[in-house]
Parts: C-alpha cells; structure tokens; sequence
C-alpha cells in the first residue's frame, strides 16, 4: 500500500481568498474511495450524547465518523472532504476545535458548512458526513 501524499493532492490557490482550516479542492489520483453516510451524536445503544451541547455532540459525531473510518479500514488521516449540517452555524468555531483533535491540520480536507432548519430528529444539533481516500 502506498502513501496517501502519492495518492492525493491538497490544494490551496494562491488565488482564492485564504482558506483556514481547510483545503479548497482534493485531487484524489488512485486509491479506494469510501463515502460515509451522515454521522450524529448517538452512543453505541442508540442514546443521543449531549442533548443541548454542541461541543459534546460534535466529540461524539467524530468518535462515530471516525469507528466508521476504521470499519472500512481507513482513518482520519485518509479524509478528503467533510460536510457539516449544523441548526447553529455560528458556533463553527466549537466544532472547528473538536475537528482538530481528528484531523491532520496541515492537510485539512476541503470541506462544506451549511445550517439547516432541523436535522432528521430533534435533538440533534450537528450531522457530518465524509469522503475519505485509502490508497492501494
């Protein structure tokens, strides 16, 4: 298996507005493509985690994301887009600082934010979904 680096590019023009805490295209060259379905913060039993706290439903929403990486044999690290649907966007910041923790910083994936009025039930205040990049 080969390095992720030979198998994808992340790019940031030099003339597009700067672009922090992500990439503003991936061009993926070989490697096994996995998409993950919508994640939220739901515990292993089903329970929701953080009813109300956006920062403890992001930590869960990206333990589930990441148990879903790991199920199809990849990693954070193996990222290349994220989407985030948030009923707040103003508290970008919040998830942004969690993220972090998964992520690798100097090749952030590129990534799209965007509020929704509601997500699929109530409680939830954040659902994530990912492209990731396996190399062969």
């Amino acid at each position: 298996m080969s390095h992720l680096e030979d198998a994808v590019r992340f790019i940031k023009s030099e003339n597009l507005p700067p672009s922090p805490g992500y990439s503003q295209a991936v061009d993926i060259r070989r490697g096994r493509i996995i998409y993950v379905a919508g994640q939220v913060a739901l515990d292993r039993s089903g329970k929701v985690v953080g009813e109300g706290d956006l920062r403890a439903q992001a930590q869960q929403t990206f333990e589930n994301l990441k148990a879903t990486l790991e199920a199809s044999g990849a990693n954070f690290g193996n990222v290349v887009k994220l989407n985030y649907y948030f009923s707040d966007i103003t508290q970008l910041t919040v998830v942004r600082e969690v993220r972090d923790k998964f992520i690798n910083t100097a090749n952030p994936p590129a990534s799209t934010a965007v509020e929704v009025k509601r997500l699929f039930r109530e409680p939830f205040l954040i659902e994530l979904e990912a492209v990731a990049v396996v190399p062969e």
